[in-house]
């Protein structure tokens, strides 16, 4: 077939020559036929320049390959199927041995000439990508592959052996500072949610209590909903979508996370959810069973799941709504909650209504529950405000990289 007609790369002027890299880059084919007596630890190859990966070991002759790979610590590897979106790497002593399948074509540098990490991170540039995939054939983004040739033909900027160097150890060290920079702001973040959860801890404890009261004080009755046929897509404004199980999480209600309901559904509108309701996860994770959120707001058309209930609270009304989603992620009620939980997958377990109704919560009364709601609340803006400015940055950071590398590989690095 005919490379996809894409508009050709131009290669950006430097002080350096460019030579293409069929003449610093040679195929080296370990080749290991397959036997059905033998596992083989298999590898796979990350798109967008990150890196190498451990797969599934393939035992027993379990595949239609009659030949594997075996990789060297000194190997670049490709992906012939997602070469052209960054499936590119660098072996390592940690690969060393392990196998691929003949998909993934293997090459050794001239070391006299090419600096293997020098290539690494020139592999790691979108714009060589781009240059890779205007030579993949085949027929749309999905059926592309690439061959060894299509990698031979692609031009590189080739300084001397000694610049490659000093080029790689500029990288490395503005690398190693965004690395650093991302992981203080990660800590940062988590930090603050450390801090939250001691002040939990702090007013409500670690275990129920004696004089701790069901739930059934607060709540009358807790309804559920259906999970009829769907679509398998999200709903638009204008259709009845059902609730998946991520709509819910502490404290949050997403309700872009839904599937659409065929017409010929018939929705109870008692199943309908509203702004002001109060939902909790019957069915998820450990971790996440019994997430509970105030729908604070939400679009028409939406029902529950048979895995949502719907708390029907006293009235009047003896318990703030918002307090309920504080006190049900604090200790003490995640250690009853998931207690109460059952099945036997190991990823998703369940919570009765019966179970729920007979968690024990502290006997606050109103006042004291506006108290806590109000200190909790500044806490979880403060840390809000913390992840939303550590994902700011984390923006920030991630543009650098590519900026750093463009200016590398054009001999602006200093």
């Amino acid at each position: 077939m005919k490379a996809n007609p894409v508009n050709p790369v131009h290669p950006v002027k430097t002080p350096w020559p460019t030579v293409r890299l069929g003449e610093v880059l040679r195929l080296d084919l370990e080749r290991f036929p397959v036997d059905a007596a033998t596992s083989y630890p298999m590898v796979g190859v990350l798109s967008f320049g990150r890196g190498l990966f451990d797969r599934e070991p393939i035992e027993n002759g379990k595949t239609s390959y009659r030949l594997f790979y075996q990789l060297k610590a000194e190997h670049v590897v490709m992906s012939q199927l997602f070469g052209w979106e960054g499936a590119l790497a660098l072996s390592s002593k940690k690969f060393a041995g392990k196998y691929l399948s003949p998909q993934f074509p293997t090459f050794l540098c001239d070391e006299k000439k090419l600096d293997r990490d020098f290539l690494g991170w020139l592999m790691r540039r979108p714009a060589f990508w781009q240059d890779l995939g205007s030579r993949a054939s085949g027929m749309g983004d999905r059926r592309r592959t690439l061959n060894p040739e299509a990698l031979f033909k692609c031009e590189i900027p080739l300084p001397p052996l000694a610049e490659q160097r000093r080029v790689v150890a500029r990288i490395n060290e503005l690398a190693a500072q965004i690395h650093e920079a991302r992981t203080l702001r990660h800590q940062a973040a988590e930090e603050a949610e450390a801090m939250l959860t001691s002040h939990r801890r702090v007013t409500f404890g670690e275990t129920p209590q004696g004089d701790w009261i069901p739930l059934s004080n607060f709540v009358s009755r807790i309804e559920s909903g259906k999970s009829p046929a769907t679509d398998g897509r999200q709903a638009s404004s204008d259709e009845w979508g059902v609730l998946k199980v991520g709509a819910v999480s502490f404290g949050i209600f997403d309700e872009h996370e839904n599937k659409a309901l065929p017409v010929s559904f018939d929705v109870p509108s008692a199943l309908e959810v509203h702004r002001g309701d109060f939902i909790m996860s019957r069915a998820n994770t450990v971790e996440l069973v019994g997430a509970c959120a105030l729908v604070r707001k939400t679009r028409p058309k939406l029902m529950l799941s048979d895995k949502t209930f719907r708390f029907v609270f006293h009235q009047p009304r003896n318990v703030l709504p918002e307090y309920m989603e504080q006190v049900l992620k604090s200790p003490p009620l995640r250690y009853q909650i998931e207690r109460g939980a059952s099945g036997t997958s190991p990823t998703m377990k369940n919570i009765s209504k019966e179970k729920v109704l007979a968690l024990r919560l502290p006997p606050f009364a109103l006042p004291e529950q506006r108290r806590i709601v109000s200190e909790l609340d500044a806490l979880q803006a403060e840390v809000d405000a913390l992840k939303r400015l550590q994902a700011e940055t984390a923006a920030e950071l991630d543009a650098l990289l590519p900026s750093i590398l463009d200016k590398a590989f054009r001999g602006e690095l200093s």
